[in-house]
């Protein structure tokens, strides 16, 4: 097994949707795939990304998973994201003009600045909401850890007037 592999369950993603009367429906039922991703040392898996921001897609049976976006996000929309972190990991410095809402799931995960500051993340619920700032994140545990975000497209932070760019690009 590569330590890329997780080794947690997979996440299994219900889609709801209406039939033609207007009733309530599943429309899918199913585990999602994880992408590994070895230049983060994670696994991504994408549950859903919108169209647009608002979307529309409550009036169409387009499946917002199957969206590919270069980063984690796409200009107006927003989406929704998991990640794994194997034991002993780390993800590389990164920055995304996003609002990211990061809720620990499972494990325990460790919030880290350039300049070394960290945040230990160690129980269910914790939230780190990054709002454009450079980051990565450690799994210091033995165990692998799970995280879901919830990102939303953001101007770009602007410090002194300079706006900070983005500092990631993996295809999801």
């Amino acid at each position: 097994m590569t330590k890329f592999q997780t080794t947690l369950p997979p996440v299994r993603r219900i889609v709801t949707a209406h039939d033609i009367s207007g009733k309530e429906i599943i429309r899918s039922d199913s585990p999602m795939p994880v992408k590994c991703v070895p230049q983060f040392n994670v696994a991504l898996g994408k549950l859903w990304v919108t169209d647009s921001f608002p979307s529309n897609d409550n009036n169409t049976d387009t499946d917002g998973a199957m969206r590919e976006v270069v980063g984690i996000s796409t200009p107006k929309n927003a989406a929704c994201l998991f990640t794994d972190l194997g034991p002993g990991q780390e993800t590389s410095m990164h920055r995304t003009s996003t609002i990211d809402l990061n809720v620990l799931l499972s494990g325990e995960v460790v919030l880290i600045f350039p300049d070394g500051t960290e945040t230990h993340l160690k129980n269910p619920g914790d939230t780190v909401v990054q709002r454009g700032t450079n980051h990565a994140w450690k799994n210091p545990g033995t165990t692998w850890t799970r995280w879901m975000t919830f990102v939303i497209d953001a101007v770009p932070a602007r410090v002194n007037g300079k706006e900070l760019v983005d500092i990631i690009s993996p295809r999801l």
